[in-house]
Order: C-alpha cells, then sequence, then structure tokens
C-alpha cells in the first residue's frame, strides 16, 4: 500500500509512523489522559485499514485527518488537541514556503501526481521540469496574492476548479482561434523577424508551424487553424509549377502544348501538397514549446469555408492528403508507426460530404478509415452547428470550447461592430472568428452541490445560487488579471496578427468585452449530481428533467452576468484530467463513499453518460445532443467503440447519425504498441500487488510505461504519456457502445 507526500512523492505506507506521531502527542498530555499502548496500536491500524479501502494512495492530509477522528472516537479529546496544535505548527512552518519541497520532488522526478497530471507532457524532460518548477512559483503566489481566500479555500477543497492557477500570475489567456489568413496575406513577425506573403503552399506551411509554436509558448490553452487558411498557396505553387515547366521545356528546346505544361505542373501540385502536409504533422509534433511540450493544436477541415471552383477542389486535395498521413501515422523511437497526439483534426460533415452520392463522399471514407485507425478526426455536423450557432460554422479552440457566435448581440450591439483588432483581413458585415479568443475558466463541482445539499432540493439551489456566485467571483479575477495587458507581452498574439494588429504599448482590453472574446463557466459530474438528488440516472426521464433544469441555470446565470458585467460568459463543458481525480478524492474526503455517487476515483466529465452505464452509441449521441445544446460554450460527446479497422460501414453509420443528430462528437477508438514485443493491439489496465492500476501488454506481460505506446482519448484530446490513477481507472471502466461483430 502507498501513501502520497506532501511533495507530491509516493512512498510505502508505514503504520509505525502513525503510532510515533500520536506517542509524541500522547506524552504532551498528564498520565491519566494518555491513551493506552494497546489504543495507539488499535487507532493506527484502524487508519491502516481504512486506507486499504480507498482504492487509491491516501494523502498524508486524509491519514492524519482520520487519526484526529480514531482520537475523538476514543474520547483522547486532549491528546487529540495536542495533535491538531502540532499539524497546525508544522503548517505554519510549511506555509512560510510552499514551494521547495513540490519544486524538489519534481526535479528528481518523484512527484507521482505531476508525473501523471498532463498526457502528453514528459516529466522527466528538462523543459517539462522547468515549465512545472514555475508553475509551482505561480500557483504558490496566485495562492497568497492574487485570488481571494474563499476563492483559493474552494479551489483547495473541490468545490470548484480555479484552472492553469500555474500560468495565472502571468497576464496569459487560454486558447484561441488563429487568424492565420492575416499573418500569411499580410505578411507577420516571428521573432523579430520579417516574415512577407509566402510565395509557395510548402513555405506558407512551414511559416503555419512556426507560427503555431510561437502561439503556444504565448498562451496555455489550445489552438485551431483551418486549412481554408493555406489553400490559397496550392494555386500560388501551381502558377509558379507552370512558369518553371514551360521554361524547362522551353530551354530544352522541346514544343509542348499548354495542357501538357498543366499537366506536368499538377503533379508537382500534388508533390507539394504532400510535402506541405508532411512539414504540418512532423514540425507540430517535434517542435517543443515553452511549457515543455508539442503545441495543442487542432486542423479544422470544412470544404464549404471557401467558394466553390478551383480553389474547392484544392482544399478537398489537401485534406485527402491530410488524412492519409495521418492514417499512416509517425514513427515511434523504434522505427514504428504510431499514433501522435497531435495534431487534432476535425472533419466538417455537410451535404457535399455526407452522402454516398455527394461529390466529396471519397473523403468522408477516408476520414472513417483514420478514425478507425488513428483516432482522429473528430466531426462537426455543418447541419446541426448552423442551428446551434445562428448559421455559422467555425471550429472549437482547442479540445472543445466554442465562441459565441458573432451575430450575439451584447450592450455594445454585434460582437464585431468595428474591427476592434485592427486586423488587415477585415471585411465589413462578415462574421469573425479566427482572432478571437478564450480568457480562461473556472469549473463547478456538481457532485458537492448535490451532496451538501443532504438531497434537500430547496437547499440544493440555495447552494448552487451560491456557489455559481462564487465561481463569478473567481472568473472576474481572470478578466481583471487580463485587464490592461499591454500588446507587447506577446507580440505575435496581439501585434503580429496572431489575434491582433495593436500598437505597441497599446492594451488589448477592447477584445475583453462586447463578446469579442468568452469566458467560460465550467461544470462537472451533472451525472453523479442526478444520481444523488433523484436515485436514478440522468439518462431516466426522472433525473433527465432534473439534469436538465440545473443546465438550463447555469446558463441563465452566464447571460445574467453577460449582462451586467459585458463580459462574454458562456457555458463550457469541462474536458477534467487531473481534476477528476482531484474532486473526486475531494468528495471522499467531505462526504465518504456513496455509491454510485462518490465510490470512484473520477467524477464523470460535463454532462456525459456515465463511463459504466450500457447504453447504444445511438442512443447516447441522441441523448447527450439535447445537453450539447445547452453547453454553447464548449461541449463534444463520444462513443466507445472496439477496434473498427474491419468495419468501416459502422464508423459511417455513426458519422451519418452525428451529421443528423448531434454538433460535434467522435469515436474513441484504441491505438496501441509494445516496444518489448510488438504486439499492436489494445493494451489493458490491470491491477498490481500494490492495489494501483498499471498498464499490461496482454501478449508478453510488460508493464514499462517506457516500452510502450498507447494512446487514449483523455477529455476530447489524444494522450499519450499515461494518466493520474483517476482517470486511469476511468478509462478502464469505460463500457463499449457499439460492437463488432465482423471481428
Amino acid at each position: 500500500m502507498k501513501i502520497i507526500k506532501r511533495s507530491g512523492k509516493e512512498v510505502d505506507f508505514d503504520v509505525s509512523k502513525i503510532s510515533a506521531a500520536i506517542e509524541k502527542a500522547n506524552k504532551e498530555v498528564t498520565e491519566e489522559k494518555r491513551l493506552t499502548h494497546g489504543q495507539i496500536i488499535d487507532i493506527a491500524t484502524g487508519v491502516e485499514k481504512l486506507c486499504a479501502t480507498l482504492t487509491r494512495a491516501a494523502s498524508v492530509e486524509e491519514i492524519q485527518d482520520m487519526v484526529e477522528d480514531g482520537l475523538m472516537r476514543a474520547g483522547k479529546f486532549d491528546v487529540a488537541r495536542k495533535y491538531i496544535t502540532y499539524r497546525y505548527k508544522h503548517a505554519l512552518v510549511r506555509k512560510s514556503n510552499t514551494t521547495d519541497e513540490q519544486i524538489m520532488s519534481l526535479i528528481e522526478c518523484s512527484n507521482e501526481e505531476v508525473k501523471q497530471e498532463n498526457s502528453n507532457k514528459n516529466p522527466t524532460v528538462n523543459s517539462v521540469q522547468r515549465d512545472y518548477m514555475a508553475g509551482e512559483v505561480s500557483k504558490d503566489i496566485t495562492r497568497r496574492f492574487l485570488l481571494p481566500e474563499d476563492v483559493v479555500k474552494a479551489h483547495e477543497e473541490g468545490l470548484i476548479h480555479f484552472h492553469d492557477s500555474d500560468y495565472f500570475a502571468q497576464h496569459m489567456h487560454n486558447c484561441c482561434l488563429v487568424n492565420l489568413e492575416d499573418m500569411l496575406q499580410n505578411g507577420t513577425v516571428i521573432s523579430e523577424t520579417m516574415i512577407e506573403r509566402p510565395k509557395s503552399f510548402s513555405t506558407a506551411c512551414n511559416i503555419a508551424t512556426q507560427a503555431i509554436a510561437q502561439i503556444a509558448s504565448s498562451q496555455y490553452g489550445g489552438q485551431s487553424i483551418t486549412l481554408s487558411h493555406l489553400v490559397p498557396f496550392v494555386d500560388v505553387s501551381r502558377q509558379k509549377f507552370r512558369k518553371e515547366v514551360a521554361l524547362e521545356f522551353e530551354t530544352a528546346g522541346v514544343k509542348v502544348n499548354k495542357k501538357q505544361v498543366d499537366e506536368i505542373a499538377e503533379m508537382r501540385v500534388r508533390k507539394e501538397i504532400e510535402r506541405g502536409c508532411q512539414v504540418i504533422q512532423y514540425q507540430v509534433i517535434t517542435l517543443m514549446t515553452t511549457n515543455g511540450q508539442a503545441p495543442f493544436i487542432t486542423v479544422f477541415m470544412y470544404l464549404d469555408e471557401v467558394p466553390e471552383g478551383q480553389q474547392r477542389e484544392d482544399l478537398a486535395l489537401v485534406i485527402e492528403e491530410m488524412l492519409k498521413q495521418r492514417i499512416l501515422g509517425v514513427k515511434n523511437e523504434k522505427g514504428q508507426l504510431i499514433t501522435p497526439a497531435f495534431p487534432k483534426l476535425i472533419y466538417v460533415l455537410d451535404e457535399d460530404n455526407i452522402h454516398e452520392d455527394s461529390k466529396y463522399w471519397y473523403l468522408t471514407e477516408l476520414a472513417a478509415k483514420c478514425t478507425a485507425k488513428r483516432l482522429v478526426p473528430d466531426y462537426i455536423s455543418a447541419k446541426k452547428m448552423k442551428e446551434l450557432k445562428k448559421g455559422d460554422v467555425y471550429p472549437c479552440m482547442g479540445c472543445r470550447s466554442f465562441l459565441t457566435p458573432d451575430s450575439e448581440e451584447n450592450a455594445e450591439g454585434l460582437c464585431n461592430k468595428g474591427n476592434k483588432s485592427h486586423a488587415r483581413n477585415y471585411e465589413e458585415g462578415d462574421h469573425k472568428y479566427y482572432g478571437r479568443f478564450n480568457q480562461g475558466v473556472v469549473t463547478i463541482n456538481l457532485v458537492d452541490v448535490a451532496c451538501s445539499s443532504f438531497k434537500d432540493e430547496e437547499k440544493f439551489w440555495a447552494i448552487l445560487e451560491e456557489r455559481t456566485e462564487l465561481c463569478k467571483r473567481a472568473l472576474m479575477c481572470r478578466h481583471e488579471r487580463l485587464l490592461g495587458t499591454p500588446s507587447d507581452v506577446a507580440p505575435i498574439l496581439w501585434q503580429n496578427g496572431a489575434l491582433a494588429r495593436l500598437q505597441k504599448g497599446e492594451v488589448i482590453d477592447p477584445l475583453l468585452f462586447g463578446n469579442y472574446s468568452t469566458i467560460s463557466l465550467g461544470y462537472a459530474g451533472l451525472c453523479e449530481c442526478t444520481k444523488y438528488m433523484k436515485g436514478v440516472s440522468h439518462t431516466d426521464p426522472r433525473g433527465k428533467d432534473f439534469a436538465l433544469k440545473v443546465m438550463q441555470f447555469l446558463n441563465d446565470k452566464c447571460a445574467k452576468w453577460r449582462a451586467e458585467t459585458n463580459v462574454a460568459f458562456s457555458l463550457y463543458g469541462t474536458p477534467l484530467e487531473s481534476t477528476t481525480y482531484k474532486f473526486a478524492k475531494c468528495l471522499q474526503k467531505r462526504f465518504g463513499i456513496i455509491p454510485e455517487v462518490t465510490d470512484k476515483n473520477y467524477i464523470t466529465n460535463s454532462y456525459h453518460v456515465h463511463v459504466t452505464e450500457q447504453i447504444d452509441a445511438f442512443t447516447k449521441l441522441k441523448f447527450e445532443s439535447e445537453f450539447q445544446a445547452l453547453s454553447p460554450g464548449g461541449a463534444i460527446s463520444y462513443v466507445e467503440v472496439p477496434d473498427m479497422n474491419s468495419n468501416i460501414e459502422a464508423v459511417i453509420s455513426v458519422m451519418k447519425y452525428i451529421y443528423d443528430n448531434i454538433m460535434y462528437a467522435e469515436l474513441n477508438t484504441k491505438s496501441d504498441y509494445c516496444q518489448c514485443c510488438g504486439y499492436d493491439g489494445e493494451i489493458k489496465i490491470v491491477t498490481d500487488k500494490d492495489g494501483k492500476l498499471v498498464w499490461e501488454c496482454p501478449n508478453c506481460g510488460n508493464r514499462n510505461q517506457d516500452k510502450m505506446n498507447v494512446a487514449r482519448r483523455t477529455c476530447g484530446y489524444i494522450g499519450t504519456q499515461f494518466w493520474n490513477q483517476g482517470r486511469t481507472q476511468e478509462i478502464k471502466e469505460r463500457v463499449l457502445h457499439m460492437s463488432n461483430p465482423k471481428l
């Protein structure tokens, strides 16, 4: 059995240390008030038994709470007071320097929680350690100086989660849609170097990846680009090749006609597209940003984003090549082709590609093969999105955060009234999405709201009112932290076109109001919240009505705050990664083990159906579509499927269903490889002798994570560096929503 020390280091459980701590407190009281040796042993072994029931490593704080409870039950209140006083004094000492142990454990790679905090960061790499070290300092400053005490307390107790506090000390925002068109067509500056309009498609792709790395280093969330902004340069290359080919034949004294020149030039265009797409795929996964990981980048593929004709045909060629290269995969250090985490791909389903007789149906078939093999692309239904986003179709930022529709009205009129960002590609009357961003996220733990009400519904709504107002104060801290930010802090974002073309010294304040940028109220655990309050899942009609009322309450709150502040609050289905484990531990500490509510080491993301609930893919997507419509600031649904490489027809059937029924969804397939034996099937999760969940190759028994490649959808994006115990349990317990009769 293991415990987690305050530094984050995982060590063996030692019951003698508990006995020793009680003995110290025991000696501080008079003899008649002391515990007997037998009583001390009983309390210590009782704590040991409690820890064994947790199905995870207990923290030092939890163990000390158990000791206090044991002393109280024994009636030894004086000893308990001495123990609490001793604990309090040591807490004060730690508070005077809260970061040293954390940082040292990071450097020595012994911090188990941080090692599995981010499934796309390798904590043994110096650049990652440097980012984590800086993050610990930022979190310390944030706790002690920058946030109100009630927000810090609520965050630490798991009532809310103040996301990305390791970046809050700096004036940084969350995620964005990059205005790549402005940067490429009108020039930009990268690392104080002027970059002019590229003269070929492959050069445009190379510039794009350099910009992506710089942008990732200037914010802490994901970014999205669209292939539509790159595709005009295909024709730039085409015209160049036509001139080159004609000149080559003329120089050689060979007569050819225009058709022959065009055919040869077109072959070179295909090679150019191949090179450009290769640049995007390999540059993105090999570039290292200042936070020690590859850029969290999403690539949007939407045919109707460009006009019909040559440009749309060129876009189809680029999409086709992107999908083909992703199906192939990338080579790991052993030379084996595996699934990369990034770039994330989003493919838009529309009338020109969703039917067998559609013009671009062949791309949809290719996308289905790619999903079966490499987990991506994810799918946006243009049909459903137009219904929910006032006729517009645009990508999410990162994995699921969506901007407010540009036609949304606010205190200043329309969101895109005037060229706030001074973009050089601004067109009066056009809806603007690229160049906009999200200010940050604070998530409410709905399970804690429910458990705190003790099933009293009137009390539940009162607590929800109180907690959401706390979230508003926390979110306004984020907003106010960005107010007054000079454009000089991130020139590529604010001065050189990625988000704006502001002057040096000019502040970004106008971009923080009037719906131009969003700010997100996140939520988690709607499923468990409903289960506790109503005794049924939210898929049950009795639970569904309650769950929808909760969602509407949260939407109404966002609308109220928007009217009060002219800041675009929006409801966001939080993609919990490490936080799912934190919330679960806090719930168990506050309320104990409640069957089907707090008995897991994770809580359910956003509105999702519980991962253990038996439900078929189509019913799940249809059910969740109602909740997705009430999560306008960000949402994605998924279905868990087995290996579908031999059943592409089934993948396509899900894609067609997505098109007709839900705005944004994905299929969770598996893509693994064991470096020890070459096994490329699904690597399983098993329990080791200490009760810890570990990954094991079913073919050779390999449990060394450094010698296996595992790709799993974590919470909207792919993780490849493994997960904490809470998320690992959630992955292990996922039931399939579709069988594969062809296996």
